[in-house]
This record gives structure tokens, C-alpha cells and sequence, in this order.
């Protein structure tokens, strides 16, 4: 436990009524009259000291803690994402992004319907390629052209749109493209679908073996 001393606080204000009393009933006006005050001061002050005196107490400790806290744990470094899928990555935040805002400023519900696709798709592609980075080979046709030449027509399309005026050349080529998405959409979808073939050429193993066991059991289709 600590010590503490508290001093008292008396003999200072029996001090301070020694010279209030001589500064109100007697004349400081000779050195003799402050020394006498001063001794009388000082006298006071002792006495007060005797019947006052300091006192000293103790102080509990402070609670240990029970159990020190454990150092907290560095978390862990995440691993460095692959260059390339990170560069893919933000590739298809872009192209969404550029999509999304087109989607927003084209009126035509017909063609919002289509952006709408292309944008799920074109998700769903990268997203695949991210998750499987041995299949990126596989879509460098699409970005490197149907992705940004989509892009392109799109924001073509926007600014004929934007302009006001239905003339020839305007209307046809607006024509043109609206036609054309219909075909971006298949070929978009005929991508993803070849990121699945090596799965189904897998699956489709699996059952035709699947299928000959059960056979061998005398077990077929019919009888499931």
C-alpha cells in the first residue's frame, strides 16, 4: 500500500488571523511592529501545528490484472493478386461502368433491355475467368473486340440519339446497330458458354461411367 501525507491546513490560516488582527486593531508602522507580528505568526502557527497535526493514510494497490492481455496478433498479409486478373478486373469495372451510363441515357427501352444483358454477361464472363485464371486465354477475342467494339457502338448510338436529328445517314446507322445487339448478345452468351465446356465434357464422363456401373448392376434409367 502507498503512504500519503496530508498536510493541515490550520496552521496556515491561524497565520493569516495573526496579521489580519494586528493589520486591524494595531499600527505596522515601525519594523519592530512586523517582527512582533511575524514571531506571534509563527507561534500560532506552531500551536496550530500541535492540535492540527498532518496525517498520513494509506492507499490501497491498484487491482492487478488477472491475466495479462495477449499481444495482439499482426494480421496477416493478404496475398498479392495475379497482375493480369487484377488488370481484368478492372477492365470489367470500366466496361460496366461505361455500360451502366449508357443504359442510364438511352431512352429506347429496347436497347436498356439489351445493355442489361450485355452487362450481366459480360459480369458473369470475367467473373468466371477470375475465379478459373487458366481459362483468360480463352476470351481474348472478347475483350480485346466484342467487349470494346460493343463499347464503341453503343456510345455511337448515344450520341446520334442525342442528336436531334432523324436524317439518313442518322436513322440508318442507328438501325444498324439496333439490329446488330441482338447478335452481340448471342455471341456474348456463345462465350460464356464455351468457358464451360471442359466441366461438361467432365460431367458428361462421369455419367457415362456412372451409367455403366449401374448397368453392370443390372440397374438402367427405366427402373430409377
Amino acid at each position: 500500500m502507498a503512504k500519503v501525507k496530508k498536510r493541515s491546513v490550520m496552521p496556515v490560516y491561524a497565520v493569516a488571523a495573526v496579521w489580519l488582527y494586528f493589520a486591524l486593531f494595531s499600527n505596522l508602522y515601525a519594523l519592530s511592529h512586523y517582527i512582533t507580528a511575524a514571531l506571534v505568526s509563527i507561534a500560532a502557527a506552531v500551536i496550530a501545528r500541535g492540535i492540527w497535526p498532518n496525517k498520513e493514510f494509506e492507499l490501497p494497490d491498484p487491482p492487478k490484472e488477472e491475466k495479462e492481455k495477449e499481444p495482439e496478433k499482426a494480421e496477416e498479409p493478404q496475398p498479392a493478386m495475379d497482375p493480369k486478373i487484377e488488370a481484368l478486373m478492372k477492365e470489367r469495372d470500366r466496361a460496366l461502368s461505361e455500360m451502366r451510363r449508357l443504359n442510364d441515357t438511352i431512352e429506347d427501352p429496347d436497347i436498356s433491355a439489351q445493355i442489361d444483358k450485355l452487362e450481366n454477361l459480360t459480369s458473369r464472363i470475367i467473373d468466371h475467368v477470375a475465379a478459373h485464371p487458366e481459362k483468360l486465354s480463352q476470351i481474348r477475342k472478347f475483350l480485346n473486340y466484342y467487349l470494346p467494339t460493343t463499347i464503341k457502338l453503343l456510345n455511337a448510338y448515344d450520341r446520334m440519339g442525342s442528336a436531334g436529328v432523324s436524317g439518313e445517314h442518322i436513322g440508318g446507322t442507328m438501325k444498324k446497330i439496333e439490329d446488330m445487339l441482338s447478335t452481340i448478345i448471342l455471341a456474348f452468351e456463345k462465350q460464356l458458354d464455351s468457358l464451360f465446356e471442359g466441366e461438361a465434357l467432365d460431367i458428361s464422363a462421369d455419367i457415362t461411367v456412372m451409367e455403366n456401373l449401374l448397368a453392370q448392376e443390372g440397374i438402367t434409367g427405366n427402373q430409377l
